[in-house]
């Protein structure tokens, strides 16, 4: 087995890298938050510092009944005997690939880990593309072809993860992909896993949004955290929703072996965000408004470079396509925009896209500042596009991304 470093995190590497070196890089390669923590936040972990025991390998009481108050004040109704924590969704995600077993199908492109987790655990992803101009949930009908294909091959496939709204394409998938997906997913008997972390950055809160949980309450699982959307993903603290009772049984097996729990203190200050007091709710808000209004604003800046993408609805990323100009796949694309205009991204076949594929993913959160004292400025300003450091990184990216313009007219 070979493994690498995770292609998000050699990519701020270098970044960092070069930024100690004297270069300006504008760093859209990371899918950090890019915010600080929320003063309630700390107060808790400090006053619960003193926690030091192992506790119950499926998290704490209070967390547990918290989770399960999130996800039913969201319409999926939950127990707090359904609900598993874990050091991170993404520890939560790799603990289910090894429950599950056997194959799993992936949308193409999909976030860089999930792939990597299934080559860990001795899985073979099955990349299969969305419906055109979606992203974040492979195209049911070819995810029937593609099943039904594997297994006549001799293939254990077992589920379809999607992503909602989507890393790296911050696109929500329409309710009617979701339910066609579902269909599939019981024709096939396919666990469905939603990894939802984005959910509460949807930039229109009135943007339809249906999990598969809510159709397929007896073949989903739903895993989310708190490094999105209160921007805590050094923390390391997720739930999931696990609505199969020999599943859960399973992951409980499976983490008290790998991680035992949660930190205690992580999870205190986690059951008091899950809870969603009004200083958070309002924190959420204020954060999904910033991500929106940048991401709509970068994504402008691109159509008017003449650099083709679709508007995000969610999060703080998006997938433009390069191949218009004729410079080679995404790696070097990546390079060239990295090399010669300052602007780190991420190529798209990182994330499983087609090599040959002039897409890259970019990420916008962390265009707030350099300072947590510019980053809460910016959360609180009633027009965040004013601010000088947040001007001046997007005219820096326009600069960049016009000069790649004119320099192909040129190579053209």
């Amino acid at each position: 087995m070979s493994v690498t470093l995770s292609a998000t995190l050699a990519a701020n590497e270098d970044i960092e890298r070069r930024r100690r070196a004297g270069e300006r890089v504008l760093n859209l390669a990371f899918g950090e938050a890019g915010l600080p923590v929320h003063p309630a936040l700390r107060d808790r972990l400090v006053a619960a510092s003193g926690r030091n025991s192992y506790g119950p390998v499926a998290g704490a009481a209070e967390l547990r009944a918290a989770a399960a108050g999130y996800w039913t004040r969201r319409g999926l109704l939950t127990d707090p005997d359904q609900v598993v924590c874990g050091p991170g969704s993404k520890a939560l995600l790799y603990g289910l690939l090894l429950v599950i077993g056997g194959d799993i199908v992936l949308t193409k492109p999909s976030w860089v880990s999930y792939a990597a987790q299934a080559d860990l655990v001795g899985s073979r992803a099955i990349m299969v593309p969305p419906p055109p101009g979606e992203g974040g949930v492979p195209d049911p009908d070819r995810v029937a072809q593609a099943v039904r294909q594997a297994r006549s091959q001799g293939r254990d496939v077992r589920s379809v993860l999607v992503t909602l709204p989507d890393n790296p394409t911050g696109l929500l998938a329409p309710p009617g992909t979701i339910e066609r997906l579902v269909r599939v997913a019981r024709e096939l008997d396919l666990v469905i896993i939603s990894d939802e972390i984005y959910r509460d950055l949807v930039h229109d809160p009135a943007e339809p949004y249906l999990s598969p949980a809510e159709p397929a309450p007896e073949r989903t699982v739903v895993t989310t955290g708190l490094s999105k959307s209160l921007a805590l993903g050094g923390w390391r603290i997720g739930v999931a929703r696990m609505p199969l009772e020999a599943m859960r049984r399973n992951m409980l097996a499976v983490a008290s072996e790998i991680w035992s729990a949660p930190a205690a203190p992580v999870q205190e200050a986690a059951a008091y965000a899950f809870a969603e007091p009004p200083e958070l709710v309002e924190r959420v808000a204020r954060s999904r408004r910033l991500h929106g209004i940048v991401a709509r604003n970068v994504h402008q800046r691109f159509i008017r470079a003449g650099i083709p993408v679709a508007r995000p609805h969610g999060g703080f990323y998006m997938y433009p396509d390069f191949g218009y100009l004729g410079r080679g796949g995404s790696a070097e694309i990546a390079k060239i925009l990295l090399d010669e205009h300052g602007i780190g991204v991420l190529p798209g076949h990182a994330f499983g896209d087609d090599p040959q594929a002039a897409r890259v993913r970019v990420a916008t959160s962390l265009l707030y500042g350099e300072t947590a004292e510019q980053r809460l400025e910016a959360l609180e300003a009633g027009d965040p596009l004013q601010l000088p450091w947040i001007r001046d990184n997007l005219d820096f990216l326009s600069a960049g991304l016009m000069a790649l313009t004119c320099d192909n007219r040129v190579f053209a």
